[in-house]
């Protein structure tokens, strides 16, 4: 699947400002982290970053493969933690419809004569967001989504997962459907007179100070909602540093406190091998600590640690069938050092 992107480089002598300090002055033990490094070194041929923030400073960065503080990362499903903070900063501007509004009247030109009457029903902002809409799908157990592929391969995706039947008895309960992802998109397009890209620049991207980024469209011209993403990893855990800090950025209120309370929540039972789901992240207890996680294919991941006051970053290689999960290094290395 190839679509256009805006920019899929940055200046590479460019990086995103942020404070910097060594692990001891933010009370995190060093060797465990190059204990992780070095495991990455010797068991993760695809990874690409790793980044510790703590107290709202960079403590341990380290590229590979050739990567480096200016390159940008495919997120892969990472991307829908974005999709989701944007409908949040949407809602509270009164932009979007409330949580629990049928959501057909504003999707109703791409309804096709075929389209489920249930969708009157069943298909809400919140049923988005928590993956419970019901549309009849197929998902694997590391999320792999075997109809995927015919949603790409079709010229209007919105038309598509409209068409699809709904499952009553699956209506409010979580199944990973990345169509749900895009529908978030669609919708932040048709409420909010942009897309989802351009809404994001104006009022997430911008007061972070993200200024290099990319993010791939659909055949409709919608941004992504699911997948399409490219940030490099210091603005990724500027993002996750915003979520953890309620919200604030540099004191300054980006995302709503409000919504973040719910969206890194657990709304409904998730999958075991990853967590409970909230608002489109995964949210459970790893070593005893709760967190929550952006997580994309590949190894694409932010978690938050809010008992810890820690974001940790991990990217690598997004164009791989097998790969193995960093958050190992986070159970046997990374968690302990902050102990």
């Amino acid at each position: 699947m190839n679509r256009p992107v805006l920019l899929l480089s940055s200046p590479p002598l460019h990086t995103p400002a942020f404070p910097t300090f060594s692990p001891e002055q933010e009370d995190v033990r060093p060797e465990p982290l190059e204990e992780a490094h070095a495991q990455i070194l010797r068991r993760y041929p695809k990874m690409r970053s790793f980044l510790v923030v703590r107290h709202g400073r960079l403590i341990y960065e380290r590229y590979y493969n050739e990567a480096g503080p200016g390159t940008l990362h495919d997120l892969r499903s990472a991307t829908k933690s974005i999709t989701s903070t944007l409908a949040g900063i949407a809602v509270s501007r009164r932009e979007l419809p409330g949580l629990d509004e049928p959501l057909m009247p504003y999707l109703r030109d791409y309804a096709r004569k075929l389209t489920d009457p249930l969708l009157e029903e069943v298909l809400t902002l919140r049923r988005l967001l928590t993956m419970s809409t019901g549309f009849r799908w197929q998902t694997g157990k590391t999320l792999g989504e075997p109809l995927i592929h015919r949603f790409h391969r079709s010229r209007a995706w919105t038309s598509f997962a409209l068409s699809l039947p709904v499952d009553a008895h699956m209506a409010g309960v979580f199944q990973y459907r990345s169509i749900d992802s895009h529908l978030i998109s669609v919708l932040i397009s048709e409420c909010c007179g942009t897309d989802a890209y351009s809404y994001a620049r104006q009022h997430l991207f911008g007061p972070l100070g993200i200024e290099y980024a990319a993010w791939s469209s659909s055949p409709e011209a919608h941004t992504m909602g699911h997948i399409g993403l490219y940030l490099t990893a210091r603005d990724m855990a500027k993002f996750g540093l915003c979520c953890l800090n309620k919200g604030l950025w540099q004191n300054r209120p980006v995302i709503p406190e409000a919504w973040l309370e719910q969206a890194l929540t657990r709304q409904l039972d998730g999958y075991p091998a990853f967590g409970d789901y909230g608002y489109q992240w995964w949210t459970g207890r790893m070593c005893g600590q709760p967190f929550s996680c952006a997580h994309g294919h590949g190894g694409q991941q932010i978690y938050l640690f809010p008992e810890l006051d820690a974001v940790v970053v991990f990217t690598a290689d997004s164009k791989v069938s097998r790969w193995r999960n960093p958050r190992s290094l986070l159970q046997q290395h990374i968690l302990g050092s902050m102990e």
